[in-house]
């Protein structure tokens, strides 16, 4: 099992602290750090401050969001970075949602997974460099059929570091998880229990099944899960740290019926408390929504207590499909975290 720091996207600004978590967990040997993108604060500006503050972790997106760039763009991108980070970039993307996506992007939501696996195709031609980069698939055409006419299929200027950038796929539904594991290198994951872990390894399998040998091998698949985690000898004081979190996605995230983060705590066993919380956070009830929180769900998906009971509960952890836990805190969290996982 590795660590990683999850830094999230910002709030209302930068969050404090950013550059000491981050040194600190480069010295305790975590081996990554992720950002991630919503509607504010990019996944690859901070990612490119935090490789100039390092030398060693890995620079991870979790995720970019495919509406906001197109296929090409993120390539010149990932380039760039992993020319900058000498590489060291780990490019996860994903589709995010429809209210994001139309209502932020402006763009058609409908047919995600054909659309993510056109985008990454794309963008693996675009990074590889191996002759101009033409595409006629259904939601992606290079060059574009229309317009002036003088359209035509180019090849990036610049060379790139790695032929190959590792590309991890942002999912939580059934058929999204299947195909991370047919064509990415990676899944990121977020809202996992490891009670169900042997649901996610038959969709995992299923993906599997039909990855081509071009790919990576699948002993080498990454599993990296966004973990939240508080390290307190009263239980219920840690888990009152992480049930606005909960409430936050099986409520205040998507739409009634389009809620992919409500789905997954749902599976998890937690279907008529996520429900509840909806409707409450959906009324306008944000704080019984979150007094709604039943510790047993913040313990099936997060990592609280003291540090003895963490031990323990780290065994179903590292017993399952996830190979890198994604905490956040301050450094004596993470030294804490170094010093019972790694």
């Amino acid at each position: 099992m590795k660590l990683g720091l999850g830094m999230g996207y910002w709030s209302a600004g930068p969050p404090p602290g950013t550059l000491d978590m981050l040194l600190e967990a480069e010295r305790l040997g975590y081996d990554s750090v992720w950002t991630a993108e919503a509607y504010g604060s990019d996944a690859l500006t901070p990612l490119a401050w935090y490789g100039s503050h390092t030398s060693r972790i890995k620079l991870g997106t979790g995720i970019c969001q495919m509406p906001a760039r197109t296929p090409t763009a993120l390539g010149m991108a990932a380039m760039t970075l992993d020319h900058l980070s000498e590489g060291r970039l780990l490019l996860g993307v994903g589709a995010s949602g429809p209210q994001v996506v139309e209502g932020w992007y402006g763009q058609p939501y409908p047919k995600p997974l054909a659309r993510s696996r056109e985008y990454i195709d794309i963008v693996r031609k675009t990074v590889a460099r191996d002759q101009p980069v033409s595409f006629a698939g259904d939601h992606y055409r290079l060059p574009y059929a229309g317009g002036t006419g003088l359209g035509k299929a180019l090849k990036s200027t610049i060379h790139p570091r790695r032929r190959e950038i590792p590309i991890y796929l942002g999912a939580e539904g059934p058929k999204n998880i299947a195909l991370a594991a047919e064509i990415a290198d990676g899944w990121v994951a977020m809202l996992y229990s490891p009670k169900d872990d042997a649901w996610y390894r038959e969709r995992l399998a299923e993906g599997f099944a039909k990855r081509s040998p071009e790919r990576s091998p699948v002993e080498s698949f990454e599993v990296v899960c966004l973990t939240p985690a508080v390290i307190n000898p009263d239980v219920e004081a840690a888990a009152d740290m992480i049930r606005p979190y909960l409430a936050l996605y099986a409520g205040g995230m998507g739409a009634r019926g389009a809620n992919f983060h409500f789905e997954a705590i749902a599976r998890a066993g937690f279907e008529a408390e996520a429900t509840k919380i909806q409707e409450l956070y959906l009324a306008g009830n944000k704080k019984d929504a979150i007094a709604a929180v039943p510790t047993e769900m913040v313990e099936a998906m997060a990592l609280i207590g003291p540090p003895e009971k963490i031990r323990d509960d780290l065994q179903a952890w590292e017993a399952g499909v996830v190979t890198t836990l994604l905490v956040n805190g301050p450094p004596p969290l993470l030294r804490a975290l170094a010093e019972l996982v790694l």
